[in-house]
Order: C-alpha cells, then sequence, then structure tokens
C-alpha cells in the first residue's frame, strides 16, 4: 500500500488555525481526511458536527475523521493506520507554541510509522495583524515560520496592502523556500492546504536565484535566515555525506529545515536530500533526463554562516 501524505499545521494561538481546521471538518471538499488535535491548544470542533464517537475517533458529516492526542502521538497514529480504508490523508494540528519540530521528527524516527506515512509539508498559519510583534517577542513564532512548506498570511482584511508586502519580504527572509497565501477568515481552496508535496522528495528544488544572495541592505532583526548554494558540476558522494553529518553534528539544533538536490559522481539519478534538525533523509530524485547536473541546497535555521557553508560545500565538489 502507498504510504499516507501527513501535513502538519502549525500557528499561534489566535491566527486562525481553529478556524481553518473547522473549515476542513465541515466543508464539502470531497476529501477524506483524519485530523489529529492538540487538546492543549485552543481548538474547539463543532462537537453539533460529529456523527459518533468511537474510542478518541469522531466522524464528521463530511467524511473526515476528527480524534484528539492525549500523550502520545505515536500511539494515535498507531489506532489511526488501523482504520486506514477510512481516510486518505492525515492533518496533525500542533499547539500554538511549539516548534513543531519534534512533531515533524515523529514521523522520521518511528519505523512503523515511517513505511506506512510520509510528511508531505508544514502548513503555517500566521496572522498578519501581529506577527511583527510576535517575531520580536518569542522565538516560537519564528520557529514556525522556519519550519513552513507554505504560510497563511491570515487576517489580510484588518491590514493595509503595502504593510502586507513588507511583511511578505520579512518572511521570506525568514524562510526563503515557502509558498505564501494571503487569506482572510483562513479561507482557502483546503487542496492548497493539503497537497503541498513540501518533503516530497520527488520534487526538485527550483531556487529562486534572489535566495543566494544575502540582502546587502536589509539586515533583519531575526537571527534566523535561509541561505541557499548553487553549484554546476558533480560532488564526491563520500565528502557530500561526510560534510552533511559533521555539520548536523555540530550545528543541528539550529539548522531547522535543509533541502538539496545533488549531482553525485558516477549517479544517473539526482540524489535528494533533506533533514529536520538532526535527522536526515536521502532518496533517488529521478533521472536528470538531459537536464543540466547541478547542485542546490536551501538551509534554514539560526546563526547561520552563509560563508561558511559556501566554503563547506564547494570543498565537496569533485
Amino acid at each position: 500500500m502507498s504510504r499516507i501524505p501527513v501535513t502538519i499545521l502549525t500557528g499561534f494561538l489566535g491566527a486562525g488555525k481553529t478556524t481553518l481546521l473547522n473549515r476542513i471538518l465541515t466543508e464539502k471538499h470531497g476529501l477524506r481526511i483524519a485530523v489529529i488535535e492538540n487538546e492543549f491548544g485552543e481548538v474547539g470542533i463543532d462537537h453539533e458536527l460529529v456523527v459518533k464517537t468511537d474510542e478518541e475517533l469522531f466522524e464528521m458529516n463530511n467524511g473526515c475523521i476528527c480524534c484528539t492526542v492525549r500523550g502520545d502521538l505515536i500511539r494515535i497514529l498507531g489506532n489511526l493506520l488501523k482504520r486506514r480504508d477510512k481516510f486518505d490523508h492525515i492533518l496533525v494540528e500542533t499547539t500554538g507554541l511549539a516548534d513543531p519540530g519534534p512533531v515533524v521528527q515523529t514521523f522520521f524516527v518511528d519505523e512503523d510509522i515511517r513505511e506506512k506515512t510520509f510528511v508531505n509539508g508544514v502548513v503555517t498559519v500566521v496572522d498578519a495583524h501581529h506577527i511583527s510583534r510576535h517575531m520580536e517577542d518569542t522565538h516560537e513564532a519564528e520557529e514556525q515560520i522556519a519550519f513552513a512548506d507554505v504560510i497563511l498570511l491570515n487576517k489580510c482584511d484588518l491590514v493595509p496592502t503595502e504593510k502586507l508586502d513588507g511583511l511578505e519580504k520579512i518572511l521570506r527572509e525568514v524562510n526563503a523556500l515557502a509558498t505564501i497565501h494571503r487569506t482572510t477568515r483562513a479561507e482557502i481552496d483546503i487542496a492548497k492546504v493539503l497537497e503541498v508535496g513540501g518533503f516530497n522528495l520527488d520534487r526538485a528544488t527550483e531556487l529562486n536565484p534572489h535566495f543566494l544572495e544575502p540582502d546587502a541592505h536589509h539586515h533583519h532583526h531575526s537571527d534566523i535566515s535561509s541561505v541557499g548554494i548553487e553549484a554546476e558540476g558533480d560532488c564526491d558522494g563520500k565528502k557530500l555525506n561526510d560534510w552533511i553529518s559533521k555539520l548536523v553534528q555540530e550545528q543541528g539544533q539550529d539548522i531547522f529545515r535543509m533541502k538539496g538536490v545533488f549531482a553525485v559522481k558516477n549517479q544517473a539519478d539526482r540524489v535528494v536530500f533533506q533533514g529536520v534538525h538532526m535527522l536526515i533523509d536521502a532518496a533517488s530524485g529521478g533521472p536528470w533526463a538531459g537536464r543540466p547536473r547541478k547542485n542546490s541546497l536551501v538551509f534554514i535555521g539560526r546563526k547561520l554562516d552563509r560563508e561558511a557553508l559556501n566554503k563547506g560545500f564547494r570543498a565537496c565538489l569533485a
């Protein structure tokens, strides 16, 4: 059986995560989704919509299933996977204050869960009205932004357009890879939230060249940033492995996300790496098929040393 895609939903209290979840659980979108909610959150699903209760699982009128985590996510996932004929997608809501890293890591660590599921993407709901203050006050807001594959910039009705442009720029500096959607009352086509393909190893990292150049004029108050590296030619597989392993051991706590597509000497296929903190996953990204062989790599994290990363990578070129 094919692995079930998992979307991880994160965002600050009051950003609009609840509104989005209730849309997913009530709208007629025709998708069968199992929603796992963390009970510490402020989330209240409207229980009049619940059809039947079976231990911790509630079935919704629109065919979705909802369950609450009390304690162990791995246990809940195990229970859910026994009923996998009931749904096609899992959505995990994380608590309002947490860095989603540990939740993402759960899907890398447990063998059984790793065989049956894959993390498709992290979606972060951001409150356009308050985000600049949140980013100044707390690390968590920035970490949630750093982790995202998709950012919903919500409550856009409360903020003038020119201010939204500025906010997008700040979000981009923290996270150069995420897709940003502007929303009001979390109104969005649900498929855009689920079909992210963010962690999906088949999708090559197509880098926007702007990410590769540090912005000399703008020193962002955050110590979280994105560093992109691109280089033509092949790299030496062993050097690359050694360099990435060493990097992860020494700086893994500060590297939230890493994605890269590499041309490795003597390998016909693209090699795709991705990492979350200390955990790294490598896979084939399919044949180069006539595309020029080149390496693209993006790090998102705290206190990244752009020069050292560039130098370290260039030393891996064959």
